[in-house]
């Protein structure tokens, strides 16, 4: 599924938040794929090597990804662990060139959707989606 072809829901029912997380999270992490290294890298990395603007875009980005998680009932000690990986992503993110390789190899925003899809599945199971 391409994010940029992708029909962004706008709903607030589980689902539609879903949707638009894993967009999001593709759009941030796999956009495209770095042919020599075989390796998907999103507008993280890439807006990471503009200084200070791309950082912190990416990092607003990610904290959107914990307010939805947030709207969607998550407990608190996850929004603070989801909220310490953009933290983290980003302050290491920041550091020139370092913090750039670091960027192709920490990957927040897929860190966040995975602990929001293992509360959907668990508290909204009509929610999954079967991966093929």
């Amino acid at each position: 599924m391409d994010p940029l072809t992708t029909d962004i829901p706008l709903g607030s029912d589980p689902l539609s938040v879903r949707r638009r997380i894993e967009v999001l999270e593709r759009l941030l992490e796999g956009l495209v794929e770095i042919p020599v290294l075989r390796r998907k890298v999103g507008l993280d990395a890439i807006a990471g090597v503009v200084p200070v603007v791309g950082d912190l875009l990416t990092a607003g980005l990610g904290l959107y990804l914990v307010w939805e998680a947030r709207n969607l009932g998550l407990p608190k000690w996850q929004l603070w662990r989801m909220a310490a990986n953009v933290g983290f992503d980003s302050l290491i993110g920041a550091v020139p060139v370092a913090g750039d390789l670091f960027d192709l190899l920490y990957r927040s925003n897929t860190r966040n959707l995975r602990i929001i899809r293992k509360h959907l599945d668990r508290h909204h199971p009509a929610t999954k989606v079967i991966e093929t």
